[in-house]
């Protein structure tokens, strides 16, 4: 069998969109997926089906696997011919003991490649403001580590050496052995009051930063994983991340996952934390005997009626897959409820003839008319739906044919981290875009004997808000018919918080 090969991929500094884009490419391709405890767990929904993802994670004082067993895995797996990605934290061959795994696959005459990734010493501080080097004030920067090895015995750094050098210094995993490192470096001719800055988790929504002197780091709080700012530039304060509008926010997404990318994008993009806690699963009907059938027939129809995003997808890719394109559609019109859903009808390269006005059945309803004597109309739908758009449409005189293109379920259970910080009293907002995500995520908690207390909702219209309140959530945020869409319901969240 032929050896498979090892990609050593730096996953960057924490912030999911700072890996490269060759470091994503490959973790889609991976046969197999051994993933750093600092690496984030975002990436592994970019792997494909039937990738197997392993958690390897180190930390002080807690080690979940070896070296050694890494190194062998690495090995044993690529010698079954497996396409293998090692992800870490930042990049791996700063401090992330890349040069250590290369060595061990070309002594085993595995092939293997090395993806630089953001090394946290550089974007850690970038994130809190702080530019590592500035004309006039810091020429160079030195990156040391700041475990216990590094200072006795093998491998010692010499820290009164490096108050000599001047520039920025940067230390990583130096927070348990500050007070020694400043004092040697203080030794070394560094004053105590040298400005000193701590970002702790940076580039991600949990980023904090400390700020404080060398003379004083020992008695300031701070925490792993970190990245320590020696020097003049650890007095600048240019920060950008943290004045996000939704920075330090937590906030939880109900969205089945195939949907929730864009409202999810859209939160971080603010600054926001946000939890994907899905409470809808999608599947396929039974049969796809009756969709078949109306496509089969549909130039028959004077128009298409599409009322979600997920419904448009599964009707055009059912279309599609019968070796069909836009032209079987004739001159069938679109009509369609949100701008969300036109939006996605255009994705598809066609053109919305009829959007409804206020985002609703009942607004689609009365754009068509009282009089609908002699249209047909095809209304792709999910196997349990509203019936307020198909009656009122028969009531008018025009002729419906449903057809069922997907299925919607619960997921199993509630993610355990969400369940945790709901515990802990930590989630800021819950985001509602349908009212089945209302009474799914109601059933599953039920499940797990916790309740929402006074939990605030932000719902995407005033249909879902009904429910919500029904179910006794605190509705803070609530679209009116005429502005409902996920961007929308993105700026009122960032204005109620």
């Amino acid at each position: 069998m032929q050896t498979g090969r090892v990609y050593l991929i730096g996953a960057g500094p924490g912030d999911p969109e700072l890996i490269t884009v060759k470091g994503l490419r490959l973790i889609r391709e991976a046969d197999v997926i051994l993933y750093d405890g600092l690496a984030n767990p975002e990436f592994l929904k970019e792997a494909r089906r039937g990738c197997e993802c392993i958690n390897v994670e180190k930390r002080p004082g807690f080690q979940r696997v070896q070296q050694d067993e890494i190194n062998q895995m690495m090995v044993d797996f690529a010698q079954k011919g497996l396409m293998v990605v090692r992800l870490k934290g930042g990049d791996p061959i700063v401090f992330g003991r890349g040069g250590e795994e290369a060595e061990v696959l070309r002594k085993h005459n595995v092939p293997f490649e090395i993806v630089p990734g953001i090394t946290s010493a550089i974007a850690a501080p970038a994130y809190a403001g702080i530019p590592v080097t500035h004309r006039g004030i810091s020429p160079h920067v030195t990156i040391v580590t700041g475990t216990t090895a590094s200072l006795e015995g093998e491998g010692e750094v010499n820290w009164e050496g490096l108050a000599k050098v001047g520039g920025t210094l940067l230390i990583l995993m130096g927070t348990r052995k500050r007070s020694e490192i400043a004092r040697r470096l203080i030794a070394g001719g560094h004053p105590p009051e040298t400005p000193v800055a701590a970002i702790e988790w940076g580039s991600l929504p949990l980023q904090r930063t400390v700020r404080t002197t060398l003379g004083e780091i020992g008695s300031v709080e701070m925490t792993n994983p970190a990245v320590i700012v020696v020097g003049k530039v650890a007095a600048m304060d240019l920060d950008w991340f943290a004045s996000k509008p939704l920075f330090g926010k937590t906030i939880a997404v109900t969205r089945a996952r195939t949907q929730a990318s864009e409202l999810v994008q859209q939160l971080r993009e603010l600054g926001a934390q946000v939890l994907e806690v899905p409470t809808i699963a999608f599947a396929e009907p039974e049969n796809w005997r009756e969709v078949d059938g109306a496509i089969a027939d549909i130039h028959s129809y004077d128009w298409l009626v599409l009322t979600s995003t997920n419904g448009t997808d599964r009707f055009f890719e059912r279309l599609f897959k019968q070796d069909r394109d836009v032209r079987a559609l004739g001159e069938i019109k679109i009509a369609t409820i949100g701008a969300a859903t036109s939006s996605r009808v255009r994705k598809w390269h066609l053109n919305v003839d009829l959007e409804a006005t206020n985002r609703a059945s009942e607004g689609l309803l009365a754009d068509f008319g009282a009089d609908l004597s002699g249209q047909r109309f095809l209304l792709p739908r999910p196997e349990k739906s509203r019936d307020v758009l198909a009656n009122g449409l028969r009531e008018r005189g025009g002729e419906v044919r449903e057809v069922v293109v997907y299925k919607t379920g619960m997921p199993e259970c509630l993610p355990e981290k969400f369940l945790q910080l709901l515990q802990e009293n930590a989630i800021d907002l819950i985001a509602f875009t349908s009212s089945s995500t209302v009474l799914n995520f109601v059933s599953l908690l039920k499940k797990t004997g916790q309740n929402w207390g006074s939990l605030p909702a932000a719902c995407i219209g005033p249909i879902t808000a009904r429910t919500a309140v029904a179910q006794g959530f605190d509705v803070v945020v609530e679209l009116d018919e005429t502005s409902v869409s996920i961007s929308g319901l993105v700026q009122a969240i960032a204005a109620y918080c």
